[in-house]
């Protein structure tokens, strides 16, 4: 235990060359934060390791020096998504449109018309900024918008049946990521989950048998985020539509991710659309406002009048009310929708999954001659193909035929490579397969090759 006897006190540290001058640009506890952070790590070092001896004042500077580094640089920051996942959770889901981005200045540095109406000179609601669109793109009565998809869906069961069954095929009771269960959701609105059916097969008589005056809702889940096949049988919108007038009970669909425009040219079952459930007349949908849509992260309540304004003045709302900058940035991305072949053009997401193997093929060939122009030797660089996937819960069996850039440095293993892209200033995400690691040109944005350039450039060292 001698040799820790090596190590300065805080005091002395903090009068050395290179870190006193740290106390000028940070805050005082910030910088002895890290400098006790420095020694600690140093104390644990020495016992592995008594080679570090002796320990110079330039050598525990510069350790000092790199943990202030970490405690003043941004946790949240921008990445790449080289994954081939569109709808990367884990990266934020969905990039939004370029044409929000004054918007959402516009709206973030300054005060607004939030909660205050113009035209009156009077005291507004925020939800009315959002409500005629929503209604104009999908021929609802009435639309809400609160924080997220599983806010709209406890929200809307607690409006339409604390207290009361609603019923649900039993194949229909998803998981959706972080292990938040329908059923919890369910339980934590006050409704009561009633189950029919099989998990593969449900059918209309298995609704109408579960009905009695316990009963407060019908409820369909889409299943977004996997998929039943082979001997399988579900009840549609329309049918379940038909069940609820014949009881007088309302219909109610969480269709988790929802799309404003029709996906059939994509591989795997075709995903409906928010509209043809309104048109099935169903009485309440909800869905998310950051994963087919493109927009920020947001759950979209629509359906008929009599159903949603009453959610409007429910205790709830308050809790998962949406803010500025969510409806600003669902406004600007919703207007996109009135021309559908402008949201295909404009909308991040939409754009890449319907980019075609040409179109990337061709991308690919174009970024492999500029990347090989200024990469140094020893990054090597090719295009394989593959495929990419819709991410976010949505369309699971869809697998996207992609072109990919398998990067190979010296003796570098694919670990090796991952870590240290994942670690440059602006992190580099992409995936090993096939013994590569691999970089999936779909989720790439032009704006990102600049930067992927530079971190490239560093595994030459």
């Amino acid at each position: 235990m001698s040799h820790l006897k090596n190590i300065p006190k805080v005091d002395r540290v903090l009068a050395m060359p290179g870190v006193k001058e740290e106390l000028d640009r940070h805050p005082r506890p910030l910088v002895i934060r890290a400098v006790r952070m420095a020694l600690d790590t140093l104390r644990m070092d020495l016992h592995e390791n008594k080679k570090l001896l002796p320990i110079t004042g330039e050598f525990i500077a510069s350790r000092v020096l790199h943990e202030l580094a970490i405690l003043t640089t941004s946790r949240l920051k921008r990445v790449i998504n080289g994954t081939g996942v569109v709808i990367h959770t884990n990266l934020g889901r969905s990039p939004l449109p370029e044409s929000v981005r004054e918007k959402l200045n516009d709206i973030a540095f300054s005060y607004s018309n939030l909660e205050f109406d113009l035209e009156k000179g009077e005291r507004g609601s925020r939800y009315s900024h959002l409500e005629g669109l929503l209604c104009e793109l999908t021929g609802a009565e009435a639309a809400l918008v609160v924080n997220n998809n599983a806010a709209a869906v406890l929200l809307s069961l607690a409006s339409l049946a604390e207290g009361k069954e609603v019923i649900v095929s039993r194949g229909e009771l998803v998981e959706i990521g972080g292990s938040f269960r329908v059923p919890d959701v369910m339980r934590q609105s006050g409704a009561i989950l009633r189950e029919v059916g099989a998990t593969n097969r449900t059918h209309p008589r298995d609704y109408r048998s579960a009905v009695t005056p316990a009963s407060g809702l019908l409820l369909k889940v889409h299943t977004s985020n996997f998929a039943v096949v082979g001997f399988t049988a579900e009840v549609s919108a329309a049918e379940l539509t038909e069940i609820g007038r014949e009881f007088s009970l309302p219909v109610m669909a969480d269709l988790g991710s929802g799309s404003l425009v029709d996906l059939q040219g994509l591989p795997g079952p075709s995903e409906p659309t928010v509209q043809a459930f309104i048109r099935a007349g169903l009485d309440v949908v909800t869905f998310s406002g950051d994963k087919l849509l493109g927009g920020p992260q947001a759950g979209i309540i629509i359906g008929k009048k009599a159903f949603v304004e009453p959610m409007k003045r429910h205790p709830l709302l308050r809790a998962l009310r949406v803010d500025k900058i969510s409806i600003a940035a669902l406004e600007g991305t919703l207007r996109l929708f009135r021309d559908e072949r402008q949201a295909l053009k404009e909308i991040p997401v939409l754009r890449m999954l319907n980019a075609s193997s040409a179109d990337l093929e061709a991308r690919g060939k174009r970024v492999l001659r500029r990347f090989k122009k200024d990469l140094p030797t020893g990054v090597n660089l090719s295009i394989i193909s593959g495929t990419s996937q819709v991410g976010g819960g949505a369309l699971p069996l869809a697998d996207l035929p992609t072109v990919m850039i398998a990067v190979n440095v010296n003796d570098a293993s694919p670990h090796d490579l991952e870590k240290r892209l994942r670690n440059c200033p602006v992190p580099v995400i992409g995936r090993i397969s096939r013994g590569n690691f691999l970089l999936d040109l779909r989720t790439i944005l032009d704006a990102d090759l600049p930067d992927l350039i530079s971190a490239l450039k560093t595994l030459a060292g």
